[in-house]
């Protein structure tokens, strides 16, 4: 556990690991995604607006040099970072030629302030080529692959448009075990025809993977997406703020106490945020509430993880 936490705080994780305070600056490297282009599909998952979650200093027309100082700019200003990483977090960032993607990733490193790595991607994105490069750049630098999991049922993915099932999750994982890259993990609880129990039981399914982190998002639904046009034509029920503070703290009991936790709730800019809209509150805001509540209950993570079926004993 992180001092004082009664959970893993990826605060720590990256200050433990670099003995400075550590914080990643978004990159947008001109990448699209192969369910938008058509590689997968069409469309996205019905969730997804890029604008949605991108710093507004963010901009894929600047260079990967000057986007990469305007973040070193705010991160400094914000939280006093001393070291960082470039954060490739706009669309699929392993979607593209072994050639090109060197290329975008080697610009980022060339930056005298950049540790590292981290690269936001799909599970259906990692062949063994991109594995292979960024098992290379991994031998000179930090570098971590965030897998966009969502959710750890295949019925689900297939409702949200995903293009994928989570087989390719557990494959992707396979691949980049082993070759000194460190792996995250992108989960969102809430997906409408998905209940409480299953996301607690998902808990125990991504503490089976081998990941480093992890960022628990709550369902949110934008502007500009097909999820805000079903929510338009037949409202679905959204956590209260409440509602969500009390599963955070449940899910993480059932969460290996090892994995770190970079998020726990979701952000969208206001002018996209259609509902909930306590998802305006700040990331800090919703982390304070969550300790507070673990640490009035005399919980902390993982504390039922060792009693918890394993991952083969759930329907999936």
């Amino acid at each position: 556990m992180s001092i004082g936490k009664p959970y893993n705080d990826y605060y720590h994780y990256l200050k433990n690991r670099f003995n400075k305070v550590t914080y990643k600056v978004s990159v947008d490297g001109g990448f699209t995604c192969p369910n938008i282009d058509g590689t997968v599909g069409r469309g996205g998952c019905i969730y997804c607006n890029n604008r949605s979650f991108v710093p507004k200093y963010l901009d894929r027309k600047d260079s990967i040099r000057s986007q990469i100082e305007q973040g070193i700019e705010s991160q400094q200003k914000r939280y006093g970072a001393e070291r960082f990483l470039a954060y490739f977090q706009s669309y699929t960032n392993t979607h593209d030629t072994v050639e090109r993607l060197e290329l975008r990733y080697r610009e980022a490193l060339d930056h005298p302030d950049i540790d590292g790595l981290v690269i936001g991607t799909r599970a259906d994105c990692l062949p063994e080529p991109v594995v292979s490069l960024l098992e290379s750049l991994a031998r000179e630098c930090y570098v971590a692959v965030e897998i966009g999991i969502e959710s750890v049922y295949d019925d689900t993915l297939l409702r949200i448009n995903r293009g994928h099932d989570f087989a390719a999750v557990e494959q992707a994982c396979e691949r980049l075990t082993g070759r000194g890259i460190h792996i995250g993990a992108h989960l969102i609880l809430g997906i409408p025809g998905e209940q409480r129990r299953q996301w607690l039981d998902s808990a125990v399914v991504v503490s089976g993977l081998p990941i480093e982190y992890l960022k628990i998002h709550h369902l949110q639904v934008v502007k500009g997406t097909a999820l805000s046009r079903q929510f338009y034509d037949n409202p679905f029920p959204v956590f209260t703020f409440s509602e969500w503070v009390d599963l955070v703290c449940d899910f993480m009991e059932y969460l290996r106490p090892d994995i770190a936790i970079a998020r726990m709730s979701g952000s969208a800019p206001p002018h996209l945020l259609i509902v909930p809209q306590w998802g305006r509150k700040k990331h800090s805001e919703v982390k304070q509430q969550v300790m507070e509540t673990m640490l009035a209950r005399g919980t902390r993570q993982g504390v039922r993880y060792a009693t918890s079926p394993g991952p083969s004993a759930l329907s999936l």
